[in-house]
């Protein structure tokens, strides 16, 4: 998936808008599930864990820096910016995003720790 394929599927997920980044997914995609902790698995997981999600927090993503690594996944430096339902901010930090693709969709997703050197840009 290219940069700017990645920067869609983001500002799809800000959005809210789950079709869309579903669409870029496997069918039997297995993406972390960072509130309460395990995976889940394919469209179906995705959307009830996302649909979840966002009725206990407001979580916003925001790509800094995409690339690959060593193990050829895709990597993204992402802004994690959380607020509360109130919108309080209860977490702002960098992390890293590292997906396997399989023919041009997301296979997984794995959360990473951010590397040291990244800062966090002002939203």
């Amino acid at each position: 998936m290219r940069d700017e394929a990645m920067k869609a599927m983001y500002k799809a997920f800000n959005d809210r808008d789950i079709d869309t980044v579903l669409a870029v997914m496997h069918a039997d995609v297995d993406w972390p599930n960072g509130v309460e902790g395990g995976r889940v698995h394919g469209h179906q997981g995705v959307r009830a864990y996302w649909t979840r999600q966002w009725s206990m927090i407001d979580p916003k993503v925001y790509p800094v820096h995409v690339g690959e690594d060593d193990l050829g996944r895709t990597v993204v430096d992402v802004h994690q910016l959380v607020r509360n339902l109130e919108g309080v901010i209860v977490l702002d930090q960098m992390v890293r995003h590292a997906y396997v693709m399989e023919n041009e969709l997301i296979k997984s997703m794995e959360i990473l720790e951010a590397p040291a050197a990244a800062s966090s840009p002002k939203q």
